[in-house]
């Protein structure tokens, strides 16, 4: 998700051949910027933090007073606030500690929807729902699993909108769509939502019973530009 961002700074105390660097940081208690690792920066003798590498990244260029943010893959723990620091020269080093950025990380439901109604001997459209799979983010990879589908193969379970035709014995019987989504660190987040079939006469629907998990999609609510 990028969070757009721009700043200004003294136009003294540097030259047009120094370099501008920028610096995300998070927002903690006794944090030094000066030696500090950031979230985010252009800074390539500067280093980043672990948890962050990879995930965020500096989009904007200081140069052009961008200090535009892009974060993939967004977890529960990136929740806080922010600010940006920019260094130019040997005078300008300037947090902008007056307009900080406050990244709130939700967990909207992961659910399956049915189309319609289940009834035995017709087919039916269910969807696995993933709100929080950012666009920019890693795409997910689906797995569908129960008593109804074990027949089926992987060309059908291995996406995200299930075509089921129910049976009888499928009735009270549960169906669980498997999510995992590749972090940018190379790790694997993986989640079940699970509902249990209802399948004993025309019009009866899908009625979630089971675990909904949650995974975390980046909301940003900048309090600058």
């Amino acid at each position: 998700v990028p969070v757009r961002c721009s700043f200004s700074y003294p136009g003294v105390g540097w030259n047009n051949s120094d370099p501008v660097h920028g610096y995300w940081f998070r927002d903690v208690a006794n944090v030094n910027t000066n030696k500090d690792a950031a979230v985010a920066t252009n800074d390539p003798a500067r280093t980043v933090r672990e948890e962050a590498r990879g995930r965020f990244r500096l989009l904007g260029d200081p140069r052009t007073e961008n200090c535009s943010l892009d974060i993939r893959d967004a977890r529960r723990s990136d929740q806080g606030t922010y600010f940006f620091r920019v260094e130019r020269g040997p005078i300008v080093k300037w947090n902008y500690w007056g307009t900080k950025l406050y990244v709130r990380v939700k967990g909207p439901l992961t659910h399956i929807h049915v189309w319609g109604t289940l009834e035995s001997g017709r087919p039916t459209n269910l969807t696995c729902s993933v709100p929080w799979a950012c666009e920019q983010g890693t795409p997910p990879i689906f797995f569908w699993s129960g008593t109804s589908v074990s027949s089926l193969g992987p060309s059908v379970t291995r996406s995200s909108v299930l075509s089921l035709t129910p049976r009888p014995q499928d009735h009270d019987t549960n169906l669980t769509c498997r999510v995992t989504v590749r972090g940018a660190n190379g790790t694997d987040v993986t989640l079940m939502g699970t509902i249990r079939l209802n399948v004993s006469s025309p019009g009866a629907e899908a009625s979630p019973r089971g675990l909904t998990p949650t995974l975390p999609c980046l909301l940003q609510t900048p309090h600058g530009t």
